[in-house]
């Protein structure tokens, strides 16, 4: 089955900056576009970032700049590079795929922008 582990959040100062993974399994990873989400307490869950199966990408437009999103399809891992945190990036990233009729979530990151 499709499951989708994200790691590589936490707690870090206005300015810093965090990579998230998210590990792939259970389908063809190098044939599925990917993408990120965030939800910041009280607010809907937002698409932060976009990935086609062969690299093309695009970032929300508050993120535009300071997050890049990659991909390694030989280890079936996605990648969100985050530069430039401010505290509104505060939220739970969840990397997501719409397979079929269906989009999976994995379990999410906490990332926590304060001083």
């Amino acid at each position: 089955q499709v499951q989708l582990v994200e790691s590589g959040g936490g707690l870090v100062q206005p300015g810093g900056s965090l990579r998230l993974s998210c590990e792939a399994s259970g389908f063809t990873f190098s044939s599925y576009v990917m993408n990120w989400y965030r939800q910041a307490p009280g607010k809907e869950r937002e698409l932060v970032a976009i990935i086609s199966a062969t690299g093309e990408s695009t970032t929300a437009d508050s993120v535009k700049d300071r997050f890049t999103i990659s991909r390694n399809n030989a280890k079936n891992t996605l990648y969100l590079q985050m530069n430039s945190l401010k505290p509104e990036d505060t939220a739970v990233y969840y990397c997501s795929v719409w397979r079929h009729t269906t989009r999976f979530w994995g379990q999410g990151t906490q990332v926590t922008v304060s001083s």
